[in-house]
């Protein structure tokens, strides 16, 4: 690019709160999901998977923000057929999500390593506590859907001292049924993309310690990521 880029429009909720953090004069549009900060105020494009493209447009903006696996591959090559650049994420480790946030920041946007991108690098460097617990995070029911240990969250959960029990080659999100699972120290249920809830989740695993954890502290790469690992640890070791 000719030079960084002073309009954006981000399609990925984690980073629309890193933009909004770091940037926020050069955010210019965001989706409906994104919900962070909650003082949020700029034009909304639809959804993460249905963008309004003409909406996008007249904003003008200079640079879409995407991510591969919260957006969908048609959309991003309808935007740069219009003209419209688009830098696209790759993120699953926790190891990616620093080293691409840090490129969006120093090389693409020139404003320097952000304060909490820093301390997010040396929180999470910590060492896993011992021994480590077998654990399941279910991402949704009907059909169950869990977290599988080759994602950003289960990245997260290796270096929280916690190891995935729900695993398949083929699947990113295998599916499982919580009657069938092996034994299980402790299950975490994150508040998105289902919202699971004191009254809908537990009762599906009497047997096994539920704890009901934020689902940002668990998915989104962002400045949430300075501080999530320890409400995490806290929440895990109530």
């Amino acid at each position: 690019m000719p030079e960084p880029p002073r309009r954006i429009v981000s399609l990925v909720p984690s980073l629309t709160e890193a933009l909004a953090v770091t940037v926020p004069e050069r955010l210019m549009g965001a989706t409906d999901w994104c919900t962070h900060p909650a003082d949020l105020d700029v034009a909304r494009v639809r959804g993460t998977k249905n963008p309004d493209r003409a909406a996008i447009a007249a904003l003008a903006p200079d640079l879409v923000i995407a991510n591969q696996e919260e957006n969908r591959k048609l959309d991003v090559e309808r935007l740069r057929a219009d003209g419209i650049p688009v830098w696209v994420t790759v993120i699953e480790s926790l190891d990616q999500a620093l080293a691409s946030m840090g490129r969006l920041f120093t090389e693409v946007l020139g404003v320097g390593e952000p304060d909490w991108l820093r301390t997010a690098a040396e929180e999470w460097a910590r060492p896993a506590p011992e021994p480590p617990l077998q654990a399941v995070v279910p991402i949704w029911r009907d059909p169950w859907m869990a977290v599988g240990p080759r994602t950003f969250t289960g990245d997260l959960l290796r270096r929280l001292g916690l190891r995935t029990v729900v695993d398949d080659a083929e699947q990113r999100y295998p599916r499982f049924e919580p009657a069938a699972l092996p034994d299980v120290d402790v299950v975490l249920l994150p508040d998105e993309p289902y919202v699971f809830t004191a009254d809908d989740g537990p009762e599906a695993f009497p047997h096994v310690r539920t704890v009901l954890v934020s689902g940002r502290d668990l998915t989104w790469y962002g400045p949430s990521l300075a501080t999530a690992r320890g409400r995490l640890l806290d929440a895990i070791a109530r």
